[in-house]
């Protein structure tokens, strides 16, 4: 029997947010190389492999990001939504800081491949961006040293303060909204994670309910059979046949011990259902001698067939009952099983004169049977009942037939 989890938070699997990262960052190294390689820049070679580094700190900075989004899996969605839009800001200024640094070279190096021969275009410490060209004047040229004969130009002065911060966050945008795609499919990948959760506790919940359902009725079925064996003792005790009292008695301690060894709300061999009957009929022969002619009829390729445990028993009582105990005369009841159209089909039958009486069909009984039925197998199991051509009564169970080595 399964046992429910008290508390489980659904968790997208490992791989899965794995994949989900790479497939996020490998679609930005192909999207940025193809604008690369459509616009014509130069450097090909060079900026791949730093915008691959790139990717890989991106990657590397998402990482993080899940682990900090993990935490709050459990909450409601509005805080993971506050979460993921503070989470992800941080996350892609670093990003947008990485790129910067690792492209600042590049960056140089295509301006300076734009300038006139003889013309230097390089960086100081400070990230000022110089040309150092010949001694020339010019209106708008600012002149910031001189040296042999060469002038020094600033052509962009390295951002400071809030100018910094500005430049940052345009470059921090683009991988802002890339971080929030990230974190849309990470959310999807855990909400799908959450639906399968419900799905199986649902399912555990179902299982659950239908074994207490099974074990219920089938419980009912041993106090009734208590019921009706004590009051077979009683008249053998009290009509003084003590040795027949004390078979039974024997009888009915082989009966129960074979019973309550199996699950209430498992499948048994039809062949160990029919030794169970077996043995039950043998507690009705101490009280009915020769009155009571059992008859079994078990093909061997259905002696593995499975059915729900103690599905026989009422009837079988039934017919003991009905057929059996109101008339003098040799009654035959027969056990019978064969295969229909993939079905399995189980009958009990008897020979006696009163088939026809109502109530033959309609006790708790059979309700029980045909509750278990329904609990066990939907509506792909049903039983009829009715008087037998010729006489006496036959009550009919019909399931799908499952064998044992095709469970």
């Amino acid at each position: 029997m399964s046992t429910l989890p008290t508390r489980e938070i659904a968790r997208v699997p490992g791989k899965a947010v794995a994949w989900s990262i790479i497939g996020v960052w490998a679609c930005y190294f192909a999207i940025t190389t193809a604008r690369s390689l459509i616009v014509g820049l130069d450097f090909q070679d060079e900026m791949l492999w730093r915008r691959a580094l790139v990717s890989l700190a991106g990657a590397g900075v998402t990482v993080v990001l899940w682990l900090v989004l993990r935490a709050f899996d459990h909450r409601s969605l509005a805080v993971k939504g506050i979460v993921t839009l503070l989470g992800a800001m941080p996350a892609s200024m670093l990003i947008a800081q990485i790129n910067q640094t690792v492209f600042a070279e590049v960056e140089a190096k295509v301006i300076a491949s734009a300038s006139e021969p003889g013309v230097r275009v390089y960086r100081d410490e400070t990230g000022n961006l110089l040309a150092e060209v010949p001694h020339m004047t010019g209106p708008d040229t600012e002149v910031d040293t001189q040296n042999d004969g060469a002038r020094t130009i600033t052509l962009l002065r390295a951002p400071q303060g809030f100018e910094r911060w500005r430049q940052l966050t345009d470059i921090a945008l683009v991988r802002y909204f890339l971080l929030l795609a990230w974190c849309s499919l990470y959310l999807a990948l855990l909400y799908g994670a959450q639906a399968r959760l419900a799905e199986r506790r649902e399912g555990e919940f179902r299982r659950a309910a239908k074994a207490a359902e099974l074990r219920s009725l089938r419980y009912q079925v041993n106090p009734h059979f208590l019921f009706n064996t004590l009051n077979s003792l009683s008249s053998l005790v009290m009509t003084g046949k003590t040795e027949r009292a004390e078979q039974m008695i024997q009888a009915v301690s082989n009966f129960y011990r074979h019973s309550l060894a199996d699950d209430p709300t498992s499948d048994v061999a039809l062949e160990d259902e029919f030794d169970l009957q077996r043995q039950y009929l043998a507690i009705e022969q101490a009280r009915f001698a020769d009155r009571l002619v059992p008859r079994f009829d078990l093909p061997m390729r259905l002696a593995d067939a499975r059915v729900p445990g103690m599905i026989l028993q009422p009837l079988v009582e039934n017919a003991v009952k009905y057929a059996v105990a109101p008339h003098a005369r040799p009654i035959t009841i027969t056990l019978a099983a064969r295969e229909e159209a993939g079905e399995l089909v189980v009958s009990v039958e008897d020979d006696g004169p009163g088939g026809a009486t109502a109530d033959h069909g309609m006790g708790i009984g059979l309700a029980n049977v045909r509750d278990r039925l329904e609990a066990r197998f939907g509506t792909a199991a049903r039983l009829s009942t009715g008087p037998r051509v010729g006489g006496g009564y036959t009550a009919e169970l019909r399931m799908p037939l499952a064998l044992y080595e095709a469970l």
